[in-house]
């Protein structure tokens, strides 16, 4: 009787040839015990002994089948030094001699599966327990890939083998990686669950060696793993992740029995901490995937997939109220947001909290520019929260637009866009906080019109009323600038709104320019604004702006006029406008542009994007702007601060964006968007005076911005309301070298209104309040004879309030001893300051504002840099991160809860 074949491949066959190497050029002819698969190729061609051979297989089942395929192949010409292998059940005992004879080693060979094996991975030695798993030298001999097993080294363990077959039948990579010590962990398997044919592939194998396979898994990636292959197992391997999110909900001790039934039927019957170890592991790939999906199309895709089909499953299954906190679900991540949009008509602290947590939601980067609407929707809850402001006069307005109302039009135009995805509940609450802070600002805007009728009929040079004018901006601006080195560059953006300005000018700082303005004779520091010329609209407010005088024209009046101020003042003014600025192919600026940009000239650039944008681009669209954004205005920049040329970036006037306007057909003549002739009527103001180019010298325009004269456009501007009127001026220095006398450095929280970027009225926890060593007056008890105590005030006494936090840290033994590492450690009253700054503006300080903290103890830092890697040299204490800088060094962070960890200072905690 035969004996039942073994299954042998083609990588079988080729061993068997590999290993009677020495026998085969005297044979043609070899028996193999087994049987060959029938789809598998019957003739190929093995190298054998470093020879190529052609070699072909028969399968066969009896004696008379194995005769003459023999036969056959030795008559067949076309075969001559060719191998025939012919593979069969049959035993030596029923075949002759005849044939026997003619084979390798005279007799049916048998398939040797440990020394196959022990060939394939190129060992010399089997792990013993190798030769008790009949099942694993099977599947290896089954599973060998294409470009073989890799080597093993002289001895081929049993989990290196292992290793080698998961890698093989799961397709997790390439083996020869694996097997060099790769690890196949959790996250590897995960990830492979979401593959196309992973899981189908892994049902394919024989349930033997998928227990067995399972059961290394486990004991090599944890527990989690039999959870995911249970799934798989079940056939719902591919869901396994989103089915593994669902599993936080026994994350409570407090479950109760009906979300663990549905836990259950979801995930099977498994052990409470293997579900909850396995939803911990798949948060941590999700999470990693989550941070590929940024700059990865596919890691975002696969993640949607997975969330997407979790929120599905937790519906069917009833656990999404259950999972309402969860980070990762896109259900949560509504809640949460909708959590927000309800807490922006009750109090700014409420909306504040639940925003904390919707950044805090794992699907938040995904989402960016909903995050962003809604935090643009917390900002302006802030604003409405503060007291209601007002317009005292114009140049207080336009001060007071760009430091601060310029920022809420900023905010409102997100806001109007509303949330991207539509949601109505969101939606609503974005629409009646938008219309509540449109109508505060609508009341900005009529009292300036009113303070700006009266200004206007007295308003020139010799009578500015505290304001500076649009047609002295050279004058006052950029003329200071020439007192350093390089000659200014005059980037004239038409259009540019506060709300613009604002955007490109943190842009400029994460870039490295230094913001600076004039040193105000009173109130606090600030960028500058200037006061168009009315009506606000480009060929009167541009051509007086850059010809330094109240002018109406064209390019050829802005080039004379430039070319002539610079020229009375005794330089060479070079003004470039869009035509002349672009270069020739392979050249972004033109070859002119370039040599005036190298030389000592004040040279001007006219940028027409923006402006541009407002009559050809789409309604109401246009929220963001970038350098980028900006036709060449990289391009300048990057050569300005190449050649050291400080920059001047400012604009003709402002503009307002299409926001549901409606056209009026006014009884006077309409001349452009927003100014007319005739008489002035609901939400519009008369206007006229000396600086009123127009109508001869006297016009109307709309100080509400939902008034137009003619047809509809992306946005507008001629009219008299803050965001058309008011003239953005930012000074950008390349270094602090270039400061004009009687100048400051404007730090970024000088330029930024504190509604914009922090909590109203809270205190991260983090954030702990410093007493400042300020001297208070406490009344002293004096006795009297009579034994009585009596108050005498005018006695009073000055006592030193607590010594503050930075104070505390500097008079310590643990500072005391880090200066012993630091050659010339700063003076204690500097590094006390900087705590002390740092701690009570929230841990986070721009290094120009730290540059201002440190000016204030009367000390001077020139290298602000230096200055802050020898605090970390001193703060520091064994490497830990008490003072960092982060957003690539421009922003310095302390973290103050470590701080009084390593130094311990003494008095009172806050």
């Amino acid at each position: 009787m035969s004996t039942t074949a073994p299954p042998v491949n083609r990588l079988t066959i080729e061993a068997l040839l590999e290993t009677y190497a020495a026998k085969l050029p005297e044979h043609r002819l070899m028996l193999v015990h087994g049987r060959y698969h029938d789809r598998a190729a019957s003739s190929f061609t093995v190298r054998i002994g470093g020879e190529a051979r052609r070699v072909h297989v028969s399968n066969q089942s009896s004696v008379l089948g194995i005769v003459d395929a023999w036969q056959q192949h030795r008559a067949d010409a076309s075969r001559s030094g060719e191998l025939l292998v012919v593979t069969s059940d049959i035993d030596d005992t029923h075949l002759g001699w005849d044939v026997r004879g003619q084979a390798v080693k005279h007799r049916v060979l048998t398939v040797q599966k440990p020394e196959i094996v022990k060939q394939r991975f190129g060992a010399r030695e089997l792990d013993p327990r190798m030769y008790r798993e009949t099942w694993l030298l099977e599947a290896l001999l089954d599973a060998e890939p294409t470009d073989g097993w890799p080597r093993s080294g002289s001895v081929l363990t049993y989990d290196a083998a292992v290793r080698a077959l998961v890698v093989a039948r799961l397709g997790l990579g390439v083996p020869g990686e694996a097997t060099a010590g790769a690890a196949i962990d959790t996250d590897a398997l995960l990830t492979w669950s979401r593959t196309p044919a992973g899981p189908a592939r892994f049902l394919e194998v024989q349930a033997e060696e998928r227990a067995e396979l399972t059961r290394w898994l486990v004991e090599t990636a944890g527990p989690a793993v039999s959870v995911l292959m249970s799934l798989v197992e079940t056939g719902r391997g591919d869901d396994a992740m989103a089915r593994g999110l669902l599993g936080a909900a026994m994350a409570d001790p407090a479950t109760g029995p009906d979300t663990v039934l549905a836990v259950g039927g979801l995930l099977g019957q498994v052990r409470r901490a293997d579900v909850l170890a396995f939803s911990d592991a798949v948060a941590g790939t999700l999470t990693r995937w989550i941070g590929e999906a940024s700059h990865n199309d596919a890691a975002r895709r696969r993640v949607l997939q997975t969330v997407e089909r979790a929120d599905l499953l937790a519906k069917e299954a009833g656990l999404t109220e259950a999972l309402a906190t969860n980070r990762f679900l896109l259900s949560s991540f509504e809640a949460q947001l909708r959590a927000v949009a309800n807490g922006l008509d009750r109090s700014p602290a409420r909306a504040e909290t639940a925003f904390g947590e919707l950044e805090g939601h794992a699907l938040a980067v995904l989402f960016r520019h909903r995050i962003d609407i809604a935090a643009m929707a917390v900002r302006i809850c802030r604003w409405i929260a503060e007291p209601q402001p007002s317009v005292a006069s114009v140049a207080q307005a336009v001060h007071t637009h760009l430091a601060d109302w310029g920022w809420v039009d900023r905010a409102l135009h997100a806001l109007w866009s509303g949330d991207p995805a539509g949601d109505p509940a969101v939606a609503a609450a974005y629409r009646s906080l938008y219309d509540t802070a449109r109508a505060r600002r609508d009341l900005l805007d009529e009292q300036f019109a009113t303070r700006l009728a009266g200004w206007t009929r007295t308003a020139d040079d010799a009578n500015p009323g505290n304001c500076l004018l649009a047609e002295r901006v050279l004058a006052e601006i950029a003329e200071p600038l020439c007192q350093k080195k390089a000659a200014p560059l005059v980037l004239l953006l038409d259009g540019m709104s506060s709300a613009v300005a604002v955007q490109l000018g943190e842009e400029a700082e994460r870039e490295g320019w230094i913001e600076a303005a004039p040193v105000p004779l009173s109130g606090t520091p600030g960028r500058c604004a200037a006061v168009s010329l009315l009506p606000s609209v480009t060929r009167i407010s541009r051509a007086s702006l850059l010809s330094g005088g109240a002018v109406m024209g064209g390019q050829s009046v802005e080039t004379a006029g430039f070319n002539a101020f610079w020229k009375r003042r005794r330089r060479n003014g070079l003004l470039f406008h869009k035509s002349s600025i672009q270069g020739p192919s392979g050249h972004r600026l033109s070859e002119e542009l370039s040599a005036a940009l190298a030389s000592d000239a004040v040279v001007g650039a006219v940028l027409n994007t923006i402006d541009d944008a407002l009559d050809h681009g789409q309604q109401g669209e246009r929220t963001v702007w970038r350098i980028a954004d900006i036709s060449f205005l990289r391009e300048l920049l990057t050569s300005a601060k190449a050649y050291g040329r400080p920059v001047l970036l400012v604009a003709d006037h402002g503009h307002i964006l299409e926001h549901g306007t409606a056209m009026t057909r006014p009884g006077g003549g309409a001349e452009s968007s927003r100014w007319r002739t005739g008489t002035a009527g609901a939400g519009e103001i008369e206007l006229s005076g000396p600086r009123v180019l127009e109508g001869d010298g006297t016009i109307v325009a709309p100080w509400r911005e939902d008034i137009r004269y003619t047809p509809r456009k992306a946005g507008y501007h001629g009219g008299a309301s803050l965001a058309e009127v008011t003239v953005p001026l930012l000074v950008l220095l390349p270094e602090q070298s270039r400061l004009p006398e009687d100048w400051q450095v404007l730090p970024r929280e000088a330029v930024t209104p504190p509604w914009w970027s922090a909590s109203a009225g809270t205190v991260d926890e983090r954030r702990e309040p410093v007493e400042r060593s300020t001297p208070t007056r406490q009344a002293r008890k004096r006795t009297t004879p009579g034994g009585t105590a009596e108050l005498f005030a005018e006695e009073d006494v000055a006592v030193a309030a607590a010594p503050s936090l930075g104070s505390l840290v500097v008079a310590g033994s643990v500072y005391r001893a880090q200066q012993e590492y630091v050659r010339h450690p700063p003076e204690d009253s500097m590094v006390a300051a900087v705590i002390d700054a740092l701690a009570e503006a929230g841990e986070h300080m721009s290094p120009a504002a730290l540059a201002a903290a440190i000016s204030a103890t009367s000390r001077v830092t020139r290298n602000i840099e230096g200055f802050i890697a020898t605090l970390q040299r001193l703060l520091n204490v064994e490497g830990y991160p008490v003072l960092a800088l982060i957003d690539s060094g421009h922003t310095v962070k302390l973290d103050v809860k470590l701080l009084r960890t390593q130094f311990q200072p003494e008095g009172p905690r806050k």
